[in-house]
């Protein structure tokens, strides 16, 4: 979410959301990162609510005070927004960027030092982690919480799959209509519609296209039918 130009943002933190070494246990750093465990507590914690009340417990997490558009129908899903299965855990939720028609499954870990995007209609599997930060190599300048940290950005692109299980490490860019393998560890950049798998993942072949399967199979007919009987 971008600041607002009222409100200077420190060195330190622009220094995060540039990849730079940064101090993630200032007040400031902590403090964002308890707003957004407050506000994850909640959407965890929601139990049985509607799709709105869980679009707008999805909104404090990112820390977006937008008013939210009323509904245009009963029927409304808010498809503008993730569908999100609890539980999550996300650090900042500010450098969060999710676009519409996605889905993220239960379990899944957002660590966003650095803007972290998602891509329309991707889907994440159950147990997805997305590390946008990082550590310093060499244990000196590591030194603990004492130390500095870094981070690179991670893109998802629109139409990935990405299975349960993966984890997705700094810098990396999943390129559009892909698809990882569950488990898989990602540290290279993947090339648009291609499946990788392994740890770390490697290609496999060419993702498929145009295959239309879900007018072959029958499965859009028997929702239209469902739909009908309704």
């Amino acid at each position: 979410m971008a600041v607002s130009p009222a409100v200077k943002m420190s060195e330190n933190r622009s220094r995060a959301l540039r990849g730079e070494l940064y101090y993630a246990f200032t007040e400031e750093m902590a403090g964002m990162r308890r707003r957004c465990a407050k506000a994850v507590h909640a959407f965890n914690h929601a139990g049985d609510v509607s799709r709105r009340e869980a679009v707008e417990l999805w909104r404090a997490i990112i820390d977006d005070t937008s008013p939210l558009p009323p509904a245009t129908s009963e029927s409304d899903q808010y498809p503008a927004y993730p569908w999100v299965e609890p539980p999550i855990r996300i650090d900042y939720g500010t450098n969060v960027r999710i676009a519409e028609g996605v889905f993220i499954n239960y379990n899944c870990t957002i660590l966003d030092t650095c803007i972290l995007t998602i891509g329309a209609r991707t889907l994440i599997g159950p147990n997805v982690s997305l590390y946008a930060a990082s550590h310093p190599l060499d244990p000196e300048v590591r030194n603990g919480t004492a130390g500095p940290e870094d981070g690179k950005d991670i893109t998802i692109e629109e139409d990935c799959w990405i299975c349960g299980n993966v984890v997705v490490l700094a810098g990396v860019r999943i390129g559009r209509g892909s698809t990882v393998g569950a488990g898989s560890v990602v540290t290279k950049s993947v090339a648009p519609y291609t499946i990788v798998a392994g740890n770390p993942a490697r290609f496999i072949k060419e993702a498929p296209r145009g295959t239309k399967a879900e007018i072959t199979s029958g499965a859009l007919e028997a929702l239209k039918m469902d739909q009908a009987r309704q």
